[in-house]
């Protein structure tokens, strides 16, 4: 998938994107369902982009087939005037378009998913930074509620949330991980299935980026967070694993020519491989009965999704 993302990234490395010009860029290729919303905020404006690629079996034919989301997390793809060029927490949004421009070219060629495939992310290209430890993150036009609100669709059953996490000290190692999935409060054991296919994809030992419970939480109570890669988990019931862009050392997310091609093609392709298979029904994000045990038990952690009694 390394040519659909070289295409993306020349398409989004530029002042002038904007979310028409990424969608008439996938309608040349082909793909019609695309809803472009553009939102201000205090900061400034951003372009909201939601992709739906209709799979054989899918809920929009009336079919059965679950289907995934994929949220390219990101506060901006630029953070001009400060930085000229694609930064690195653009990676979310060129996983996210990349995934769609592969689906498209593979209907093309004859090769249809079961499922549907819903994608969403966000065009900014001068996006304003924000001091964090430790390293600088992006900030963004728009508040994380309004962000959940645009990205995480009620069609969606399970949800890959693709984020670069770079700028920590604890995910150091160059490449991509998974989160544990997280469903209603609670982070549960990483899925099998999920870390078969990424070993399959990458051909090395799967790797898993840790997160702990204030990660899972709103922004907005203070608390550190990784980054905002968790965030799609507070706005809805359904299970959300991270997909989380690494390296060895911190880099800041509004840091330029920090976006490794290969890195990104091998994320990509694990969010292809994940499709595929969920669609089937033979990838789960997290073991069903064992969730109706935790119920039973302890109930679900919803308040953890809120941002608390001293809000």
């Amino acid at each position: 998938m390394l040519k659909q993302v070289i295409e993306v990234m020349e398409l989004l490395d530029s002042a002038l994107v904007s979310g028409d010009s990424v969608r008439a860029f996938l309608h040349g290729r082909g793909l019609k369902d695309i809803e472009v919303k553009t939102i201000t905020g205090e900061k400034g404006s951003t372009d909201f982009i939601k992709i739906k690629v209709q799979g054989t079996q899918g809920k929009t034919k009336g079919g059965s087939a679950k289907t995934l989301g994929v949220i390219g997390r990101l506060g901006g793809i630029g953070a001009r005037p400060e930085q000229i060029g694609l930064v690195s927490d653009a990676d979310g949004a060129v996983v996210a378009l990349s995934l769609a421009l592969k689906l498209v070219d593979m209907r093309v060629n004859g090769d249809e998913l079961d499922g549907d495939v819903v994608i969403s992310t966000h065009i900014c290209p001068d996006a304003p930074v924000k001091p964090h430890k430790p390293v600088p993150f992006m900030g963004s036009p728009v508040d994380i509620s309004t962000m959940n609100r645009e990205e995480v669709d009620p069609d969606m059953d399970a949800i890959l949330s693709v984020d670069t996490t770079k700028g920590n000290r604890v995910a150091n190692w160059r490449g991509f991980a998974i989160t544990p999935t997280v469903k209603e409060g609670w982070v549960l054991k990483v899925s099998d299935t999920l870390l078969d296919i990424m070993g399959w994809t990458t051909g090395e030992l799967p790797k898993v980026c840790p997160i702990t419970t204030q990660d899972i939480t709103p922004y907005g109570n203070e608390l550190y967070h990784i980054n905002s890669i968790m965030q799609p988990c507070t706005a809805t019931d359904k299970p959300v694993v991270g997909v989380a862009i690494t390296s060895q050392i911190p880099v800041p997310g509004c840091g330029t020519g920090a976006s490794h091609p290969t890195d990104i093609e091998e994320a990509t392709r694990f969010t292809l491989e994940v499709a595929k298979q969920y669609g089937r029904g033979l990838c789960s994000f997290y073991d069903e009965d064992e969730w109706l045990n935790i119920v039973n038990r302890y109930g679900a952690l919803r308040c953890l999704q809120t941002l608390g009694e001293n809000s």
